[in-house]
């Protein structure tokens, strides 16, 4: 790809990395990231364990990198505790962050010493100056991984975990005009407590919240606030297949979100996601290996516009090892409100035709200089119904190739029918399968209350046993004591018997008793 011509021949709905010139910042990931005027803006970031304090800047237009040196302005110390140029904020990770006019807000994230409170620093891009913003009201407490959506001249900002792990699920705005915080109270059930999550804003009416996760659980579920009712909801989805993730980056387009990255600890999200925002669907957009930068977690995504195209732009993030590199996708535009043949210029140009001699028609009085340019016309409206011609036999040869791959692609979706009624079946079949075992483990846990009360039975038995059994004991101890007693009469009995036969018998030495 040419550095210089790197727009040239771009596909839509593909990713692309690019071939910046020079050294590259320091790979990293939780970091924040933002496009101002045709540059790319990295703030921040975590690096083995380490934070970043670093403002690294991507030129689009010669995609060569720099570091930006910022004045702090008065008041405001640096890590050093003295004025001057400092490379950027304070180290810094987990933060959020959004583009307002020309400047970069900042909130929250993991800092060394700092609040209770969320901070909130600002980086000036026309005076190159940062600053902390000093906020009144509500002001809520210091967290990491929340998020944080521009919704006019306010900051919508959702969720997090807070210095004590605790995980958050609270909304708070930020009027960036007076700088004050307040508490935004809705109804029915919010999403749970999350961390690592994206937020939307759709049509102004809707907060979306997808993803992220808790400390053991990672989501990919869909949350809706109606601004209108200040409900919460969690509709019904359509489309593609999401997978669970958390560390993901999120970008609008009109209606369209465009999620990219994400994991779930042990895998990254390879696939890009698109939803639909009015319809509520899901699209898997393109897809990565599952090594490679793209599916990883604590990516950004940008928006950039140059030459009134819109393209993504990518950077960092972590699939087991940290990553550096830039990714450019041009979005494919969705959903247009007219066809194409409304757009046609060739076409808009034989309907303005038609409008001026229906015109013409109706004027009763036409001088020669009039007449003169009606000619001129009528001949410009043939030469721009020759062009709609052209460009409709154009659209005629594309519906016949799309008219050709029309039975390729039915029989493609035929094939996905069959493999979703394999699956369907897979899944009946396991489904009873699991019915099968809650009923074994059912009959087993009534076994097991069965046994459990035998052997209480049992227990007190051998409880009664042991009683018995030293009252044995005792009982063997007497006649045995008994048994002693009786054998020692004994003795004496036969001794004395013995004197007295001998002294019948007349035994010499033996005399009878007076």
């Amino acid at each position: 790809m040419d550095v210089d011509n790197w727009r040239w021949g771009l596909a839509y709905d593909q990713w692309v990395a690019l071939p910046v010139s020079g050294s590259r910042p320091a790979a990293r990931y939780k970091h924040a990231a933002a496009v101002v005027d045709q540059k790319l803006y990295i703030v921040g970031g975590s690096r083995n364990g380490r934070y970043l304090s670093d403002i690294q800047v991507l030129d689009l237009g010669n995609l060569s990198w720099s570091s930006l040196k910022l004045q702090i302005n008065p008041g405001v110390e640096n890590s050093e505790g003295n004025g001057g140029l400092v490379e950027s904020l304070p180290p810094i990770a987990g933060h959020s962050m959004v583009k307002w006019d020309k400047k970069l807000v900042v909130l929250g994230g993991n800092l060394k010493g700092s609040s209770d409170r969320i901070m909130v620093h600002c980086v000036d891009l026309e005076t190159q100056t940062w600053s902390v913003l000093e906020t009144s009201g509500n002001v809520p407490i210091a967290r990491s991984g929340h998020s944080a959506t521009l919704f006019g001249s306010k900051i919508l900002m959702f969720g997090g975990e807070n210095s004590s792990r605790n995980l958050l699920n609270d909304l708070h705005v930020l009027d960036l005009e007076t700088l004050t915080w307040d508490v935004v109270e809705a109804r029915l059930t919010p999403p749970a407590p999350r961390f690592d999550h994206t937020t939307a804003v759709h049509a102004e009416t809707y907060l979306l919240v997808f993803g992220g996760c808790s400390h053991s659980t990672f989501f990919s579920d869909l949350h809706v606030l109606d601004f209108r009712t200040m409900e919460w909801s969690q509709p019904q989805i359509q489309g593609d297949l999401v997978t669970p993730r958390a560390g993901h980056a999120g970008i609008t387009i009109d209606e369209n979100w465009y999620i990219v990255g994400g994991g779930d600890n042990k895998n990254g999200c390879p696939e890009t996601m698109v939803l639909n925002m009015s319809k509520l669907s899901w699209l898997a957009l393109t897809s990565v290996k599952q090594r490679e930068p793209l599916a990883s977690e604590g990516i950004s995504i940008s928006l950039a516009t140059i030459d009134q195209e819109k393209y993504l732009v990518a950077f960092g993030g972590y699939n087991g090892r940290y990553n550096n590199e830039v990714f450019i996708m041009r979005p494919k535009p969705r959903d247009s409100s007219r066809p194409k043949i409304f757009q046609s210029p060739a076409a808009a140009a034989a309907a303005a035709s038609v409008t001026a001699a229906y015109a013409l028609a109706k004027t009763e009085k036409l001088d020669l200089a009039r007449i003169e340019d009606g000619v001129s016309k009528r001949k410009e409206e043939k030469q721009s119904q020759s062009n709609g011609a052209i460009e409709l036999e154009a659209m005629r040869e594309e519906k016949a190739k799309l008219e050709l791959t029309l039975p390729e692609v039915k029989g493609e979706n035929s094939k996905l029918r069959e493999e979703i009624s394999k699956v369907n079946n897979t899944h009946a079949e396991l489904f009873k399968e699991l019915q099968s075992v809650q009923g074994q483990l059912i009959a087993e846990r009534s076994r097991c209350f069965k046994l459990e009360a035998q052997i209480a039975e049992i227990q007190k038995l051998l409880e009664s046993m042991q009683s018995i059994e030293n009252e044995v004991q005792l009982l063997r101890e007497q006649k045995s004591a008994l048994e002693k007693q009786m054998e020692a009469a004994s003795s004496v009995q036969r001794q004395g018997s013995g004197r007295v036969w001998r002294w019948i018998a007349g035994s010499p030495g033996v005399a009878a008793s007076p």
